[in-house]
């Protein structure tokens, strides 16, 4: 069952593919060396890049195969598909990281190896990638939803809280990401709710906001209709939005910004493992190595299919790449930012009845 996360996630990246329809294969052969071996990878569309994968595959004389899919449950569909040994390296949501390790899935990383020292510490989270002590899987890029707008039509002073996500001042000048649980999480910091306190009995609270909220849009919808939203003018403000949405265009469009109000954002965070039945572990868990290494974090974070946060500290980004990702103001917005609540099915099923509600008002 792909829990509300990771459905949030697949809509997400599935808005952001740049043109991908469905599943999609590539094959990065090494330009000046005859490839010695073969490495399979089933990633999402931000690994399928030849800027990401190029030197990597030129240094090991390796082809690298690249798989996309969509949610953990499609990648679960395709390993049953497959024989044990076809699959070496796999991209995964953090939160579904335990259950892929529980399905024997995923093989142990060399802890000691790994460069710890530069992760930003906060996005460890052993509970996630941790299982017995032990390290299936590392944090490799993360983001946030949060608030994008339009600077030359929102003032900073506005952005800077919550509030201005049901402000009268911007009556039919916001636009709203049609998903439940990253939306009404904002909403409920938004009243001073921390995400992982939510009940029940918060939901009178959060529908009255986001009753307000609806009175005020003119639009609510998916991230392409949003950005859209943004980038026509028939928005100004994008709710639950971020730098996965706007980070990517700042250059030819730097009227669009995002920024974490101080009441704080939604954090949400991929993974990268070696599978368990793979023939080629080591070479494999280089390929965990590099992506997660200065060079690879730069390509990861700026990859076409859409931006987001390396979680390498030191990932190779230029000062304009660093701009357009808020680099300076990073520990202040992860240290105010909270990780995906997931709901238990009662509660998750009573928020999407609020959410229902709200959108046929």
């Amino acid at each position: 069952m792909i829990n509300s996360y990771t459905r949030n996630l697949i809509t997400r990246r599935r808005a952001l593919q740049l043109g991908t329809a469905g599943l999609a294969t590539l094959t990065i052969t090494p330009k000046f060396a005859k490839a010695a071996d073969e490495l399979n990878c089933l990633v999402w569309c931000d690994h399928t890049h030849a800027r990401l994968l190029d030197p990597f595959a030129e240094k090991h004389g390796v082809k690298i195969n690249v798989k996309e899919y969509e949610g953990t449950g499609t990648a679960y569909s395709l390993l049953e598909q497959s024989q044990p040994g076809d699959w070496d390296v796999f991209v995964i949501d953090s939160v579904d990281v335990p259950g892929a390790v529980a399905k024997g899935v995923l093989a142990e990383l060399p802890d000691a190896d790994m460069p710890w020292a530069d992760i930003f510490p906060e996005l460890k989270q052993p509970q996630l990638h941790y299982s017995d002590g032990k390290l299936y899987a590392m944090p490799e890029k993360f983001g946030y939803n949060s608030i994008a707008f339009n600077n030359t039509k929102v003032s900073a002073e506005d952005v800077a809280t919550a509030a201005v996500m049901w402000n009268p001042k911007y009556a039919g000048r916001i636009a709203i990401y049609n998903y439940y649980i990253p939306t009404m999480e904002m909403v409920a910091l938004g009243i001073g709710i921390r995400p992982d306190t939510i009940t029940k009995d918060s939901l009178p609270a959060i529908r009255e906001k986001l009753l307000e909220m609806k009175k005020l849009a003119s639009v609510v919808g998916d991230v392409v209709t949003t950005q859209n939203a943004l980038l026509t003018g028939s928005a100004d403000i994008l709710v639950a939005g971020g730098e996965y949405t706007v980070a990517g265009m700042m250059v030819e469009k730097p009227e669009l910004d995002w920024t974490l109000p101080k009441e704080g954002g939604i954090r949400w965070g991929q993974a990268i493992g070696v599978f368990a039945d793979s023939a080629k572990k080591d070479l494999a868990t280089e390929f965990v190595k590099y992506i997660v290494s200065p060079q690879g974090q730069g390509a990861l974070a700026t990859a076409d299919c859409y931006w987001a946060m390396p979680a390498n500290s030191k990932a190779e980004l230029d000062e304009g790449q660093k701009k357009q990702l808020r680099w300076d103001q990073q520990p202040g917005f992860i240290a105010n930012s909270h990780p995906y609540f997931i709901p238990d099915a009662d509660l998750d099923a009573a928020m999407l009845d609020v959410w229902t509600e709200v959108l046929g008002a």
